[in-house]
């Protein structure tokens, strides 16, 4: 039996730095039109044709729902007296996007709420699906994709993906146009990142495309834009040439540190200071062996299991790494895994750098 705990040490030295460029990009991809956007839709339906997989006696709703379903066509049956394992209650979900009209088709996404254990081969039978204003925009209704099955019983089987989730392709119908806001005179731009320095470029941009003052920024998100006199019948083509325009975004710098799985993710051009690090590993080993005791010949003793702990500290030898002006975090890293550091190691490093001040980027723990 070992237990192993390990120590780092590490001295960090720093001097002057420099910073990377962004790169030109759409404004489709820095901002939205406000009022221009999805709407979440949800029902309740039943799933039938399930081969033995459905919803079994714990959940009530599931049978209630059939026998409501079979009054409304005319069959009479109580709640109680229905067994049928072939049916599962789903919650179904689908995004209405900006300007959908009647006849629109729309995947639905289905899941199971029951204690069902494989939607594969259901049904899903017509679900109305409702807004956050409890209006019915859309219909539901087809054939369940899982994209996964389950196999086995009587305690040995197998599973893949999740069999209690699942598509409808195009399986959802629009029964009402979406709650979208037609653009008019004045259109606000959103910014999906805020930031003064990209809302005051994407301003700038917008003038000087139009050679008039038509934009103006509200914030760091929004940036306010005044229909040209020349485009005032054609919104819909002034907003296709908006998008067109390109920039130069500036976003801060990021590193996305996940501590549980040992994974970072970093853009290649973030730049660090001129930096020393001299790094070193202290591993401390404790082993643990059980020997049996047992008691001399004819004497009343016992036969008992004695612990014997053995420990031993080793301290490698510290790597020393050199990082000259201009270095990224790509450098960086490639360094620490030319001498063998692990992901927890270059994690420990980067956090050290940046608490140092020697990082140019924030670091996000996750």
């Amino acid at each position: 039996m070992k237990a192993t705990l390990a120590l780092g040490l590490l001295v960090v030295h720093f001097f002057a730095c420099s910073r990377a460029a962004g790169n030109p990009v759409r404004i489709k991809e820095l901002a939205s039109l406000e009022g221009v956007r999805d709407n979440q839709l949800i029902g309740y339906g039943l799933v039938v044709g399930l081969n033995g997989t459905g919803d079994k006696r714990q959940p009530v709703f599931p049978a209630q729902t059939l026998a409501n379903l079979l009054e409304r066509m005319g069959v009479q049956i109580p709640a109680t007296a229905i067994q049928v394992r072939n049916m599962a209650a789903v919650m179904v979900t689908a995004n209405l996007p900006p300007f959908a009209q009647p006849g629109v088709r729309l995947d639905a996404h289905v899941a199971a709420i029951g204690d069902s254990t494989n939607l594969q081969g259901g049904l899903l039978l017509m679900t109305p699906l409702k807004g956050g204003n409890a209006v019915v925009y859309a219909v539901a209704q087809g054939s369940v994709v899982t994209g996964g099955f389950a196999a086995g019983r009587s305690g040995s089987g197998t599973t893949v993906n999740h069999p209690t989730a699942g598509r409808v392709p195009a399986g959802a119908i629009v029964e009402q146009a979406a709650p979208s806001v037609m653009p008019g005179e004045k259109l606000r731009w959103q910014l999906k990142q805020s930031d003064f320095t990209t809302a005051a470029r994407m301003a700038a941009a917008m003038n000087k495309h139009f050679q008039s003052v038509v934009a103006s920024c509200e914030s760091s998100g929004v940036v306010n834009v005044k229909l040209p006199e020349d485009w005032r019948s054609r919104e819909v083509e002034f907003i296709a040439e908006t998008e067109s325009l390109t920039l130069e975004s500036d976003r801060q710098s990021r590193v996305v540190i996940n501590e549980r799985t040992g994974t970072i993710v970093l853009g290649r051009d973030v730049v660090i200071r001129p930096v020393a690090i001299l790094q070193g590993n202290l591993t401390v080993q404790v082993e643990t062996t059980f020997e049996a005791s047992q008691p001399n010949p004819l004497s009343k003793g016992e036969t008992v299991v004695v612990p014997k702990v053995a420990v031993t500290a080793k301290e490698d030898v510290a790597r020393n790494l050199t990082l000259k002006s201009g270095a990224t975090v790509d450098d960086l890293v490639r360094a620490l895994l030319a001498v063998g550091s692990t992901p927890r190691d270059i994690i420990a490093v980067l956090q050290s750098l940046r608490v140092a001040g020697a990082l140019e980027a924030e670091i996000e723990v996750i």
